[in-house]
């Protein structure tokens, strides 16, 4: 089993950047990818959003089209964390942001319901 707990969300006002952390601890060995997912205030768990992902075999890194460009997703091995940088912050990227983890190949990394463990999430705030 894998526990995550995610930090660093807050209010910021557009244009603003924040940086959010994800710390995994547990049976890390059997992580293939984790990832950060986004559920918007009055959406439903199965309707979060994809943000983007990082490998932990392979490395591959991929992003939603919403957020290339500004979203910066990394890896510390050394310490089990994972990062997302956050710049230039839009008002609708209000949502609480949540850590997940798989621990197998998919084809569609961008589900939710590929991912196994959770985080109990982070909210973020933007003001315009």
């Amino acid at each position: 089993q894998v526990q995550l707990v995610e930090s660093g969300g807050g209010l910021v006002q557009a244009g603003g950047s924040l940086r959010l952390s994800c710390a995994v601890s547990g049976r890390t060995d059997t992580i293939y990818a984790t990832a950060w997912f986004r559920q918007a205030p009055g959406k439903e768990r199965e309707d979060r959003e994809f943000v983007a992902s990082i490998a932990w075999i392979g490395s591959n890194i991929a992003y939603a089209d919403s957020v290339k460009g500004r979203f910066t997703v990394s890896g510390d091995n050394a310490k089990n964390t994972i990062h997302l940088q956050m710049n230039n912050l839009r008002p609708e990227d209000t949502a609480v942001y949540y850590c997940g983890a798989r621990h197998y190949h998919s084809d569609y990394p961008q589900l939710a319901y590929e991912y196994d463990d959770w985080g109990q999430g982070t909210p973020v705030t933007v003001s315009s």
